[in-house]
């Protein structure tokens, strides 16, 4: 079951749509070896936001079982030396730690910094650009990037089949023992649904724990979420913008947690959110992701520039490119006056509010997630 009870919609797929469709099982008559056991997910009650379960993939025991053994099986990959966990590891948040951009197959050089998959249940577009409505779709595009895992999804299918483990996880699962890849992503995507973090200091001070951070750290937590004015003599770091009180994550209702926050000019602007919607002020946009463990996930970035929280920082406060589709709220940001629109966006922080909201980030580490057994390798 489900606690406490919340909207639950049923989200399409797309992006890989017609693929997906393509695996999916036809009605295979067989019975499984015993009812499906809804997967007894407990949602913390402080996370804000609906979630989205789709309708034609509960959460189920037997389900999240299976996405867990597949997420941590190197079999995979086209050349079985590649799993889901090498690029997202439960010890670092479920991301590669110290690797800009990850290796697949072969020691191919992926194009992309891999991202925390905490907390994805609200999260409702997936990828840095977006272009995955669900997590079911998200799970084959790894699998058949050749950059990253080069699988066939047919292959796939068929060397999972000739185990003696998968066919009889299978039938528990989705009540037949015939794999599809449509099955596996399915799988996988109910195992990510789990991966709940909601356990740092910071969520304890929010649950009433005032004990939970220090001073310093206080003081960076109300810097984040403010946004400066210096007219009337607020001053902020502005990061709440963009990423949510609570959740720390941007928007995830549609493209709206998209945003360019000014790592390059203009002629250097990467499409990102472009490449899906087709809408030249979409440039330059990508995901705000999670900032909760963000002490564990360097480097950061979509494209991994940035090997420490400190020079994540000093780019917003002193390095801001400017560019046509540079976010608004980012654009206005400083501490003190600009009269002139042209000059460079300086966020203007003193040595002091730089600790202290690099303290509050560091508060956001959640331990009990990254140790957490029932998200740790199955395998021996």
């Amino acid at each position: 079951m489900i606690r406490p009870s919340l909207p639950l919609l049923k989200i399409g797929l797309g992006g890989l749509l017609a693929l997906f469709s393509a695996c999916q099982p036809s009605p295979d008559p067989g019975p499984a070896d015993g009812p499906l056991r809804p997967y007894p997910l407990t949602v913390p009650r402080h996370l804000s936001g609906n979630f989205a379960l789709p309708a034609d993939n509960p959460l189920t025991e037997q389900g999240v079982a299976l996405g867990r053994r597949l997420f941590f099986d190197r079999r995979l990959s086209g050349d079985n030396t590649v799993a889901c966990a090498n690029c997202h590891q439960p010890a670092a948040a479920f991301t590669d730690p110290g690797q800009a951009r990850s290796r697949g197959v072969r020691g191919q050089l992926g194009t992309r910094n891999a991202m925390s998959l905490a907390n994805l249940l609200w999260v409702s577009r997936f990828f840095w650009d977006g272009r995955s409505p669900s997590l079911e779709a998200q799970a084959l595009e790894p699998l058949l990037d050749p950059t990253e895992m080069d699988q066939d999804t047919a292959r796939l299918a068929a060397e999972l089949q000739a185990t003696a483990e998968y066919p009889p996880l299978f039938r528990a699962a989705f009540g037949s023992e015939r794999i599809t890849a449509g099955r596996v992503a399915q799988a996988l995507a109910q195992f990510q649904r789990t991966l709940i973090s909601a356990n740092s200091r910071y969520d304890r001070y929010l649950l009433g724990d005032r004990t939970a951070l220090n001073s310093l750290e206080v003081e960076g937590m109300n810097l984040f979420f403010t946004h400066p004015d210096p007219a009337r003599g607020l001053r902020g770091a502005n990061c709440g913008d963009c990423h949510r009180q609570v959740m720390t994550d941007g928007d995830p209702s549609g493209l709206r947690g998209f945003h360019n926050n000014g790592l390059d000019p203009d002629p250097r602007l990467q499409p990102g959110l472009q490449q899906v919607t087709g809408n030249e002020f979409d440039r330059g946009k990508f995901r705000a992701p999670t900032l909760r463990n963000i002490a564990l996930t360097a480097p950061y970035m979509h494209d991994g520039r940035f090997a420490t929280l400190e020079a994540v920082l000093d780019h917003y406060d002193q390095h801001v490119q400017n560019s046509r589709t540079l976010d608004p709220l980012i654009l206005e940001a400083s501490n003190e006056p600009r009269p002139d629109p042209a000059a460079p966006v300086l966020l203007h922080l003193t040595p002091r509010e730089k600790q202290a909201v690099l303290a509050f980030l560091r508060s956001l580490t959640d331990s009990t997630f990254i140790t957490d057994r029932r998200f740790a390798n199955p395998f021996p």
